[in-house]
């Protein structure tokens, strides 16, 4: 199975153009955009000469008249029956729907006449002119296909394309500066041709005009288009590396690189940086990290549910991966967060799934190691030991951090940044809380304020730091109660040399836990 990715250009061959050409026998065409295929294969097929005939299920074939209802296996048998001395195309468009593999990955005994005349075809195809397609949303192919086919993957409009396309549409109804033009075609990157037309003739029939508030709609549109995937989600993001206590060497990490996605960057040859994987004990501000980075680069965050990327299907899980990926580089820049990556990629996994995991990950692996976009991938892991080592390997992330307990001065950070926030003309001890709290997590130290003010709330009274206190003294921290589990992390991240997020001394209460393990 060889598969390859097309872009509609002009001006020059196109990749879908080229295996016409050089007369591949069985194509499988992904798109979401099957008027912008039928358009580009018309194309081809009048420039080269070739006679073309399209087929559907409920009308069956486009020359047929009068039309009628579909049947799949005599639309295999007009192509078998055709001479193969013409050069011809023959687009299937709902064939594809009709072999997807069960949720086993088999095909059903209804599906095998259809599957076997197709590779039927196929061999007797690669002998003369004729080339089959078959036109689909999304990559379901049984397979016993696998070895005939050449799979070729639409892109998404680049910004090239939808510049065209916004003239084409709205000609001189514009209102926007050449600022907001390009900032209307970078929000327009990551939607489908059909989804730009539609906002925008939404923008022309209220206003009559396409100008700054067009740029909000086309957003608006991405969140929907990200929420139909099931697997990304857009994360808003305002706050930036300040709102995070502690973890300064992370942070002067980030802030050297704000620049990194320019174009100043591109022409000083500078490449776009990759991505980093925060690893850590629960509850340090891994996850927190990573939307503050995107704050303060000030790019669009999207969070990949690794858990959603696993289908009932044979192929559906890599067809997956590869919607993620066409879409987070249709965006970029843009920083694509995938949270816990610990819990569905490890050396533990079994091949209980048939490994589809491994797969998934393999496509992913090669994605983050060969892609020249400008999309940054952020991992979190809480217990990195179980990664595969390929994943965290310099070429495809640029940098491995290590969380730790927050020490001391991190704590009171940690304090000072959650109590000013919610009192910001309230005065605390900050280094009193920081003291008594050894061991305490980010996380535990939120909860931990939250606590004291449902006890002040509680009284009618404005809480205070004897409620802070108190709140301490009544929770029992993780590091306590996992101490064992958290030393043998700590261990791990002190033997493999990897870089630590602070720079500030380790508290008493870590060197304590250290101590333990060691002895």
């Amino acid at each position: 199975m060889t598969e390859t990715k097309a872009t509609y250009k002009t001006g020059e061959k196109s990749e879908l153009e080229l295996m016409l050409s050089a007369r591949f026998p069985l194509i499988y065409v992904v798109s979401p955009e099957e008027e912008i295929v039928e358009s580009e294969l018309i194309a081809i097929a009048q420039s080269r000469k070739f006679q073309i005939y399209f087929w559907d299920f409920t009308r069956g074939w486009t020359d047929d008249n009068p039309r009628k209802p579909g049947n799949p296996m005599n639309a295999l048998e007009r192509v078998a029956r055709a001479s193969g001395n013409q050069a011809a195309l023959f687009i299937l468009k709902d064939v594809a729907t009709l072999i997807a593999p069960s949720t086993s990955g088999q095909i059903t005994p209804a599906q095998l006449p259809l599957v076997r005349e197709i590779k039927n075809l196929a061999g007797e195809m690669a002998r003369d002119r004729r080339t089959l397609v078959l036109l689909s949303d999304q990559l379901r192919l049984p397979l016993e296909l696998r070895e005939e086919t050449t799979i070729i993957d639409f892109s998404l409009p680049t910004a090239i394309e939808i510049s065209i396309l916004i003239n084409h549409l709205v000609g001189k109804k514009t209102n926007l500066s050449e600022p907001e033009r390009e900032q209307l075609i970078k929000a327009c990157q990551g939607l489908s041709r059909c989804r730009i037309s539609r906002v925008l003739a939404k923008c022309l029939a209220r206003t009559g005009k396409v100008d700054e508030s067009a740029i909000a709609a086309v957003i608006e549109e991405k969140r929907q288009t990200i929420r139909e995937t099931g697997i990304l989600e857009f994360i808003p993001v305002q706050a930036g590396m300040e709102s995070v206590g502690g973890l300064e060497n992370l942070k002067q990490w980030v802030r050297v690189r704000a620049n990194s996605f320019s174009d100043a960057a591109r022409e000083y040859g500078l490449p776009s940086p990759k991505g980093l994987l925060l690893a850590g004990i629960q509850g340090t501000g891994k996850s927190l990290s990573a939307k503050t980075i995107a704050a303060e680069w000030k790019l669009p965050l999207l969070r990949l549910d690794v858990g959603r990327l696993f289908g009932g299907l044979v192929g559906e899980s890599e067809s997956r991966v590869r919607q993620v990926i066409k879409l987070a580089e249709a965006i970029a820049p843009v920083v694509l967060f995938i949270d816990e990556i610990d819990k569905c990629f490890s050396n533990s996994n079994s091949d209980g799934d048939s490994g589809t995991s491994k797969r998934v990950l393999g496509t992913l692996l090669t994605w983050m190691q060969e892609k020249t976009s400008s999309v940054f991938v952020v991992m979190t892991a809480n217990n990195v030991e179980v990664l595969p080592p390929e994943l965290i390997r310099k070429g495809r992330i640029d940098e491995l951090f290590w969380l730790d307990l927050p020490n001391q001065e991190e704590r009171a950070q940690i304090f000072r940044v959650h109590l000013s926030r919610i009192r910001p003309n309230s005065e605390f001890d900050f280094e009193l809380l920081a003291s008594r709290s050894d061991s305490f997590s980010g996380a535990e130290i939120e909860q931990i304020i939250y606590e004291a003010m449902q006890s002040g709330f509680s009284r009618s009274q404005e809480f205070g730091i004897g409620d802070l206190l108190g709140a301490i003294a009544g929770c029992v921290p993780l590091a306590q109660i996992s101490k064992e589990k958290i030393a043998k992390l700590i261990q791990w991240a002190q033997t493999n040399g990897v870089k630590s997020a602070s720079i500030t001394p380790d508290s008493g209460d870590k060197k304590a836990i250290y101590s333990e393990w060691n002895a």
